[in-house]
């Protein structure tokens, strides 16, 4: 018995410090570092294993919210984990804002993408344009939602990030982008709720990530012209909420039939593989452009 006694006080403080395992969604990151031009770029940490273990906790608050002084657990008790020193895909749970984040290699190179089907996918184009503009790319998001939709499994963008459906990275990356749109013009959105929830978003994100660019991209569509209907308003409608958060824009809302990629389409509104690779080129194309390249932000950093 007094083995067991003696044992027992050794292995419980270690199993008080266990870390977590988990990420946006359920499949663990793809890639660490920053991809090739040719390839797309992934983080996705949206299938991670189950919990292992136990965390340390510190009581959770709003997206970017300090914890109020004396809301943790007693100093001395736990020791304080170092984020440094844990492997990419463990989940820490910041202090500084109380939710717990994903660890990600490479953050100072790594842009965070807030989408829907169209970004979901490994190859999705969103995700190539990003690499050809030097990033990794750590996803969050499923198909089916966004600014105001949610598809069952997950709340619309901003009450998915305050739930906690799926988590953010951990650190300071050099770029937020948010996509999306489409099932907003799919199911009835008004201008109204897209405005209020993108506002939302746009502030819990700059309250997270303080030092980070930001970046919108519309809604694909085939233009006004051309039959591009409610998903073309809508991707008008963001870019004139980007203006107004100041945030750079990307309007996409005739891709589809001023670069004649129709023909590219697996159905409706989704890429088949060569409609990804030809709007990711041009999509890394537009961002630099703009200035938008993880060298410049690394330089920045």
């Amino acid at each position: 018995m007094r083995n067991a006694s003696a044992l027992f006080r050794f292995v419980a403080p270690m199993i008080a410090v266990g870390v977590l395992l988990g990420g946006c969604g359920q499949t663990p990151p793809q890639s660490d570092t920053a991809p090739s031009s040719d390839t797309a770029a992934s983080s996705d940490a949206s299938a991670l294993p189950a919990a292992s273990g136990k965390a340390s906790r510190v009581p959770a608050g709003a997206p970017g919210e300090p914890v109020a002084a004396g809301a943790g657990p007693k100093a001395g008790l736990i020791p304080r984990l170092d984020p440094e020193s844990l492997p990419a895909g463990s989940v820490y749970r910041n202090p500084a804002n109380g939710r717990d984040e994903v660890i990600v290699k490479d953050i100072r190179h790594t842009a965070v993408l807030i989408g829907d089907s169209q970004s979901e996918p490994v190859t999705g184009w969103p995700r190539q344009g990003l690499g050809r503009a030097g990033y990794g790319v750590y996803f969050c998001g499923l198909g089916g939602t966004g600014f105001v939709v949610a598809n069952g499994k997950t709340g619309n963008y901003i009450d998915a990030l305050q739930r906690g459906d799926w988590k953010l990275p951990y650190g300071a990356p050099p770029l937020v982008v948010i996509e999306g749109g489409g099932n907003d013009a799919a199911r009835g959105a008004t201008d109204a709720q897209i405005a209020a929830n993108a506002d939302r978003l746009i502030a819990a994100l700059r309250q997270r990530y303080p030092g980070a660019k930001m970046l919108m991209i519309g809604t694909l569509a085939r233009g006004a012209n051309y039959g591009g209907g409610r998903r073309t308003q809508v991707d008008t409608l963001l870019g004139t909420i980007a203006a107004k958060q100041k945030i750079p824009f990307v309007s996409v809302g005739d891709w589809l039939t001023k670069y004649d990629l129709t023909r590219l389409l697996a159905d409706g509104v989704h890429m088949n593989p060569e409609g990804h690779a030809a709007l990711g080129t041009l999509l890394g194309k537009r961002l630099q452009e703009m200035g938008i390249r993880a060298d410049d932000a690394a330089t920045a950093g």
